[in-house]
């Protein structure tokens, strides 16, 4: 259950505005052989999106705070981001799981107003087709 949480929590903390790696954790859990693969994807899945969640919610209702220091993306950042959204729309979110732009993205559908139903859809099956296909190459799948 520890390793589950931790699990979660890396994944969590991996899709926020926050610099961490969720890839490792899921590899060493699912190489330890101590719980189902599919337990993992759905925990790590859960974690990122919800993650992710969190930087909707910023981007949707605390962009007013935007030019504070602690606020924590970059004008530049935000900037760039809302320009893929405006050019790609919602089907930039298939984007979602990248490093450096991923977060961003994310961000990015709150500014732009994205119904939250929608961002939840393409998020998940992004990050969690990521977290499919890790584990489908660590298992000798792919």
């Amino acid at each position: 259950m520890i390793a589950l949480l931790g699990l979660f929590f890396a994944a969590f903390l991996a899709a926020t505005l926050i610099p961490a790696q969720s890839e490792a954790v899921l590899v060493g859990l699912l190489l330890s052989g101590g719980h189902s693969a599919l337990l993992l994807v759905m925990t790590a899945t859960l974690g990122n999106v919800l993650g992710s969640v969190v930087n909707w919610v910023l981007g949707r209702f605390l962009t007013a705070y935007a030019d504070r220091r602690w606020f924590p993306v970059s004008e530049q950042q935000l900037s760039r981001a809302a320009g893929w959204y405006r050019r790609w729309g919602y089907w930039s979110l298939l984007g979602s799981w990248l490093p450096i732009v991923g977060d961003p993205l994310t961000l990015a559908a709150g500014v732009m107003k994205e119904p939250l139903w929608r961002f939840l859809l393409i998020v998940t099956l992004s990050k969690g087709g990521r977290y499919v296909v890790l584990a489908m190459a660590t298992q000798g799948f792919l």
